[in-house]
C-alpha cells in the first residue's frame, strides 16, 4: 500500500473538487478547496517527500476556454518533478507521447478508449503499442447503478456500457501498467470510501490499483488496507491538510508504512 498524491488542475488552478458536479457547460465544478499556489509548487514539495506516482489530472475539456491554462500548469509540474508524476485528462494517441517527453511517467486514458460507451479495441491496442504497456495507466473510474459499477467517462459525466468487475479487470490489466480507479459516488464528499468498490478491487492482484473516493480519517486507511489486502494504493484529495482537510500528509505516510 502506498500514498499517491494528486494534482487536480481546473480552470487553470489546482483544485479540490466533488467529482460528480463537474461539467463542462460553464467549466463549472462545485469546489472544496482552491490552491494559493500553482501546480509546480505542488510537484515540487511532493518530489522533496520522495513520493512517486502522484497523478496530474486535467479537468477541462480540450478546446474550452480554460482548457490551455489548465494545461500550461499541468506540463510546469511535469518539468516540475520529472519522472515522479503520471498526467490525466484528454489524453490520447496523437498527444500522449508529448507528455511522456515533458517528464510524465505514464499517461491516463479513459474516454479515448471508449466511444459511445463502449470499449473500442482498435485505441486501446494503438495507443498500447504507441507509449508501452510501461507507460500506460487506465483510469476505470466508476458509479453503482442497477446493482453494478460501471466505467464513467468524459469527466466523469457520461456512463458507459462496460461493468467493472474481476473479468473487465482482467482484460485491461494487459493493456496498462496500473490502474487508477475513482468510486465517483462518493468522491469529494468526505464520507468515507465506497466499501462494496474496494472489496471487488481488493480481490484482484495482477498489477497495481490506486484508489480514490471518500477517504476522510485515518481510519479509513486501515479499512483500505483490510479490505483491500495491502494492495490498493491510496489517493487522498479533500481531506488532506494541503487542500484544506485535517489529515496530515505526514502522519499518514507514517501510518501506510506502519499498517
Amino acid at each position: 500500500m502506498e500514498f499517491r498524491p494528486c494534482i487536480d488542475i481546473h480552470n487553470g488552478k489546482v483544485k479540490q473538487i466533488v467529482g460528480s458536479s463537474l461539467r463542462d457547460e460553464g467549466d463549472f465544478a462545485k469546489e472544496n478547496f482552491t490552491a494559493g499556489q500553482d501546480a509546480a509548487y505542488f510537484a515540487k514539495f511532493y518530489q522533496k517527500k520522495g513520493i512517486k506516482g502522484g497523478h496530474v489530472i486535467l479537468l477541462n475539456k480540450e478546446g474550452s476556454t480554460f482548457y490551455e491554462k489548465t494545461r500550461r500548469q499541468a506540463f510546469q509540474a511535469l518539468a516540475a518533478y520529472p519522472g515522479g508524476l503520471q498526467v490525466g485528462g484528454g489524453i490520447h494517441r496523437e498527444n500522449a507521447a508529448e507528455y511522456l517527453e515533458a517528464g510524465a511517467s505514464h499517461v491516463i486514458v479513459t474516454s479515448y478508449v471508449f466511444q459511445g460507451g463502449q470499449i473500442q479495441y482498435d485505441r486501446l491496442e494503438k495507443l498500447c503499442c504507441e507509449v508501452g504497456k510501461e507507460h500506460l495507466v487506465l483510469d476505470l473510474s466508476c458509479s453503482k447503478k442497477r446493482g453494478q459499477y460501471y466505467i464513467v467517462t468524459d469527466r466523469w459525466q457520461n456512463d458507459t456500457d462496460v461493468v467493472l468487475d474481476e473479468k473487465t479487470l482482467e482484460f485491461f490489466s494487459s493493456y496498462c501498467d496500473e490502474f487508477l480507479i475513482h468510486g465517483t459516488d462518493v468522491e469529494g464528499k468526505g464520507k468515507g470510501i465506497d466499501r462494496e468498490l474496494v472489496g471487488l478491487l481488493g480481490c484482484f492482484d495482477r498489477i497495481p490499483i490506486t484508489y480514490a473516493g471518500g477517504v476522510h480519517n485515518y481510519e479509513d486507511l486501515k479499512l483500505l488496507k483490510k479490505m483491500g489486502h495491502s494492495r490498493i494504493n491510496v489517493t487522498i484529495g479533500s481531506a488532506l491538510d494541503l487542500f484544506g482537510g485535517f489529515m496530515e500528509l505526514d502522519r499518514i505516510l507514517s501510518e501506510i508504512r506502519d499498517l
